[in-house]
C-alpha cells in the first residue's frame, strides 16, 4: 500500500522504535511507516488502518508492538476475534496487562458477555492503573446490559470515580455511559442530570452527550437559510420559477 512522502516513521513513539531496533535497519523502517499510517488511520479510516496494519504483521509479525496495532486496527473494524487474537499475543510476548479490558471488549464483540464479566473480576485488573480500572468497569456494565441486567449495569458504574468532581481523561465517558443505563432503565430525570454533567467534562467532544441532552430537552436541530442564501439561490435559479408562473 502507498505510504505519503511525508511519512518517514520518526514519528512513532520511541518506545515501539526501541521494539522495532531487533529488526534490520531499512524493514524497521517499512515497519514503522506503516505503524504511523495505522495510527493515523484508525479513527477516522478504520478500513485503511487496517490495511497498513495487514503489511505490518506480514513485515514484523514477531514485534508486540506490530501486533497490537493490528489488534486495535481489527478492533475499529468489528473484526473482535482478529482483534482478541492480536491482544493476546502481544500480551504473551510483553507480559503486559493494559490490553485486558480491550480484550474483555472484544469477548462482548464476540457475543459472550459472560466471558467479559469474567475478565472483569480476575486479579489482573488490579495491576491495572486508573484508567485501565475505569475501563474495565464499562466493559463490565455493558456486558450487564447485554444480557439485559440494567440495574447491575447501573450499580457498576456508581464509584469514586464517577462521583469525583474533578475532570480526568475518563469522566466524560464514564459519566455518559451511567446516563445511558439510566435512561434505558426509565429514569430520565437521573439520565439528563448526568447527561449534562457529561457535557460539563467533555471538552474535547469525544461523547454526543450535547446532543443526547438537547434530545431529552426536546429541542430540534433544523437547517436554517438566511435571507440572502435565498436570494443567491433565486439569482442562481435565473428567474425560471417566475417565468413558469406567467405562462
Amino acid at each position: 500500500m502507498p505510504i505519503p512522502e511525508d511519512v518517514t516513521g520518526d514519528e512513532i513513539d520511541k518506545d515501539v522504535r526501541q521494539e522495532l531496533q531487533s529488526l534490520p535497519k531499512t524493514l524497521a523502517d517499512d515497519v514503522a511507516r506503516n505503524l504511523v499510517m495505522v495510527a493515523r488511520l484508525l479513527d477516522e479510516d478504520p478500513e485503511g488502518a487496517y490495511g497498513y496494519s495487514r503489511v505490518a504483521l506480514r513485515l514484523a509479525s514477531r514485534v508486540a508492538a506490530v501486533r497490537e496495532a493490528a489488534g486495535f486496527a481489527a478492533y475499529a473494524n468489528q473484526k473482535y476475534g482478529e482483534a482478541l487474537a492480536e491482544f493476546r499475543a502481544a500480551k504473551r510476548m510483553t507480559g503486559n496487562i493494559d490490553l485486558w479490558p480491550v480484550m474483555a471488549d472484544c469477548e462482548r464483540g464476540l457475543g459472550r458477555p459472560e466471558k467479559a464479566l469474567d475478565m472483569a473480576g480476575a486479579p489482573e485488573v488490579h495491576k491495572l492503573d486508573k484508567a485501565g480500572q475505569v475501563e474495565m468497569r464499562l466493559v463490565a456494565a455493558g456486558a450487564r446490559r447485554d444480557m439485559e441486567q440494567l440495574d447491575a449495569a447501573i450499580v457498576t458504574l456508581q464509584s469514586p470515580e464517577l462521583a469525583a468532581n474533578s475532570v480526568q481523561p475518563w469522566t466524560a465517558r464514564l459519566r455518559y455511559a451511567y446516563a445511558d443505563a439510566l435512561l434505558a432503565a426509565g429514569r430520565e430525570s437521573e439520565a439528563r442530570e448526568w447527561f449534562a454533567k457529561a457535557v460539563e467534562a467533555d471538552r474535547d467532544g469525544s461523547t454526543d452527550a450535547s446532543d443526547r441532552l438537547a434530545e431529552l430537552d426536546g429541542v430540534e436541530f433544523v437547517d436554517v437559510v438566511t435571507d440572502d442564501e435565498s436570494d443567491t439561490d433565486q439569482e442562481s435559479d435565473g428567474g425560471d420559477s417566475s417565468e413558469e408562473e406567467k405562462d
